[in-house]
């Protein structure tokens, strides 16, 4: 599954490699022509903790290959940089970098895109990164096209609260265990190692620390979760903290980190939003509380919840796995792109 694929083109969609801007991206350009129309496009970031994955891996040119015919439309794929050769926030900016450059008019015309139906997606740590692109483009002026949709596949939106439900219910669930998530953000913000304990028990965020007074409302899970997904689990409020977490990481207070603690001036300019979360996930709770600070900003929303799902599900739904969950994950996704770009 993880096996790195040369750009091959089949006879349903030319597939080459290319940069935008100085990034590296893979290109998936469907054949089927429709009269002279111009065709939509989706942008892709790819998962892995900003430190694994690849828009070449045999999962996500599978993935953006089916989306590029089933949708008919431009899939750009971004490989961006990775820990540990580059940190926080050069991620962001290699995939903010080749979106604006994607998004000129010239660049789409030379694509054959219509400027109109352009939608941003990815997955965990991708979907971070597509929600930060997203909130990054609505505040840059030097853009005139505009993004219909963005999408986001179990995304990982915060390190405030490493103790919502879904962090507590599945904190030793696989594929990505509690530890393993502290661990990813600590190796992207290039924080001390040493910090995970603190982080682990929200040692970083405790009453004290009253720099966090004005967002800890943009990740009360106790207001934003519906009581289905709070279930009997308490919150953990440490009274006595650890300043020189935040101190030192700054970035844990930073949206192009942390999409979720946004300011909702921002949120209230977004496209149309689709999550997609999975009950067996640690991640699930980010992304049912955007989802909420979403639509209390007016922002129509696609919630899509799946019960026996799992963290990085939808990798997983092609062979040696084949996992169903993962192939119904991936379909009706691209069946939502398909019906509302």
């Amino acid at each position: 599954m993880f096996e790195m694929l040369a750009p091959q083109s089949s006879e349903t969609v030319e597939v080459t490699d290319t940069t935008f801007d100085g990034v590296q991206v893979r290109v998936f350009e469907p054949k089927k022509r429709l009269d002279g129309e111009l065709k939509r496009s989706i942008i892709y970031i790819h998962g892995g903790g900003w430190a694994l994955g690849s828009a070449k891996m045999r999962s996500y040119d599978h993935l953006c290959r089916k989306m590029a015919k089933d949708v008919n439309a431009v899939l750009v794929s971004i490989e961006y940089r990775l820990v540990p050769e580059v940190r926080f926030p050069e991620q962001i900016n290699d995939a903010y970098s080749a979106t604006k450059y994607f998004l000129q008019p010239e660049i789409l015309s030379q694509y054959s895109v219509d400027p109109n139906r352009i939608a941003v997606s990815g997955d965990s740590a991708g979907g971070n990164l597509a929600a930060a692109v997203s909130q990054q483009l609505v505040m840059d002026r030097s853009i005139t096209t505009r993004l219909k949709l963005q999408a986001l596949i179990y995304p990982v939106l915060q390190a405030l609260d490493f103790n919502t439900p879904s962090y507590q219910q599945n904190m030793a669930a696989p594929i990505l265990y509690k530890q393993v998530m502290a661990l990813f953000w600590l190796e992207y913000l290039n924080g001390d190692l040493s910090f995970v304990h603190a982080m682990l028990v929200n040692n970083h965020t405790a009453s004290d620390l009253s720099q966090l007074t004005s967002i800890r409302a943009r990740l009360n899970w106790t207001t934003l979760l519906p009581q289905s997904f709070k279930k009997n689990y308490k919150p953990v409020v440490q009274i006595m903290g650890s300043p020189q977490v935040i101190k030192e990481l700054p970035a844990l207070l930073d949206p192009r980190a942390a999409p979720l603690i946004a300011d909702k001036e921002i949120l209230q300019l977004l496209p149309r939003a689709y999550i997609l979360t999975c009950e067996h996930d640690i991640l699930r709770d980010d992304g049912i509380m955007y989802a909420k600070r979403l639509e209390d900003a007016g922002i129509e929303v696609t919630l899509d919840h799946y019960e026996d799902g799992f963290h990085g599900a939808m990798i997983f739904a092609l062979p040696p796995t084949n996992f169903d969950v993962g192939n119904r994950i991936m379909n009706n996704y691209i069946n939502w792109l398909d019906k509302n770009l």
